[in-house]
């Protein structure tokens, strides 16, 4: 049975994929700050494991554990939950920052550093904890945005923090080739995140998380090498 520790699974993205790996039989430790949503996503994915189960497949295991990733004790026991071997580390876990989202040249230090730490501090902070854990072979995938390229008005302080965890990302796949290491963008989703960087707006047309799963399950299952991807590009269904 495979380990996973995949941050920010109480909903969305992350809930969506862990739902995907329980149903597949994967062990997953999974994390999030407010602890009942988190529960109620233990809850959930458990019963997706017990009913996608054979008979004699062993139980899922998800354990839950609540917390910010950004704090270094909480990214220790994560991997402590984890035990002595972690197949995938699925950085998801991310902040927006101020909403509505303010123009760069308004964007409070205090608030960019707040950002930089969930986003880039602490991704690294659990890949570093886990990396001794991890076997050759082993998968990294950090979840990025097309704002990590692309100049969005208002989008300063998450793009910037989302260019430092790509940048981050491509050295330790230059650093460690024995691995598999991505930076995967996602795309729009409508998600909270998504609707809090638009306050206001009917985001409805945005596609659901579970559209992007297939194509993190390309990069968690398949063979493509380290690298940053469009998780939209590497669904079967994309023309």
């Amino acid at each position: 049975m495979k380990t996973a520790i995949v941050t920010g699974a109480s909903r969305g993205l992350g809930l969506a994929l862990a739902k995907a790996l329980a149903e597949r039989g994967w062990r997953l430790v999974i994390d999030a700050r407010g602890a009942a949503a988190l529960e109620a996503a233990r809850e959930e994915l458990a019963a997706a494991a017990r009913d996608a189960q054979h008979e004699s497949a062993a139980a899922t295991t998800v354990i839950a554990v609540a917390g910010d990733i950004a704090d270094e004790a909480h990214r220790r026991e994560l991997v402590a939950a984890a035990g002595e071997r972690i197949d995938l580390v699925v950085n998801n876990a991310s902040l927006l920052g101020p909403s509505p989202l303010p123009p760069v040249a308004q964007l409070a230090p205090a608030a960019l550093e707040e950002i930089l730490r969930a986003n880039v501090v602490g991704p690294l902070g659990l890949i570093r904890l886990a990396l001794p854990r991890i076997p050759e072979g082993g998968r990294i995938l950090n979840v990025t945005s097309d704002a990590a390229v692309e100049p969005y008005e208002g989008w300063g302080g998450y793009g910037a923090s989302k260019a430092a965890l790509e940048q981050l990302t491509r050295i330790l796949a230059a650093e460690r080739p024995g691995l598999r290491v991505y930076a995967v963008d996602p795309g729009d989703m409508r998600t909270r995140m998504h609707q809090d960087a638009f306050p206001g707006e009917d985001i409805s047309d945005r596609p659901p998380p579970e559209d992007r799963v297939p194509g993190l399950l390309a990069l968690i299952e398949g063979e493509l090498p380290s690298g940053r991807y469009a998780a939209r590009e590497l669904s079967p269904s994309h023309a």
